[in-house]
């Protein structure tokens, strides 16, 4: 069983800049590639970007391309997510995600763990 935890959402102006925190208790945290989601009122939860187990590889999705950045530390059983240049669009409820496998996908259904989430609201 894995936790994960994320921290860091809150309230910006357009433009402006978070970090999110995913923390996650397993201890093999480097055999799980993770993934962000985000779920705004009324619709679904839409991939955002992945990364690898090792961080060697990332994936974005087209809407926060150049403007999102996944990294993580195995040694500290975190990823993170910067975000800049933020849009009254990103407002959402944020998620990690953990998959046991080596390049995470953009299905969220073959994740096998979840974060509860962090609100992130960008206004205008």
């Amino acid at each position: 069983q894995v936790q994960l935890v994320e921290s860091g959402g809150g309230s910006v102006q357009a433009g402006g800049s978070l970090r999110l925190s995913c923390a996650a208790s397993a201890r093999t945290f480097s055999a799980y590639a993770m993934g962000w989601f985000r779920q705004a009122p009324g619709k679904e939860r839409e991939f955002v970007t992945a990364i690898s187990r090792n961080g060697v590889s990332t994936s974005y999705a087209d809407s926060v391309k150049g403007r999102f950045s996944i990294s993580r530390d195995n040694a500290k059983n975190t990823v993170y997510l910067q975000m800049n240049s933020l849009k009254p669009e990103d407002t959402a409820v944020y998620y990690c995600a953990a998959e046991r496998t080596t390049i995470a996908t953009m299905k969220k259904g073959e994740y096998d763990y979840w974060g509860q989430g962090t609100q992130v609201t960008v206004s205008s």
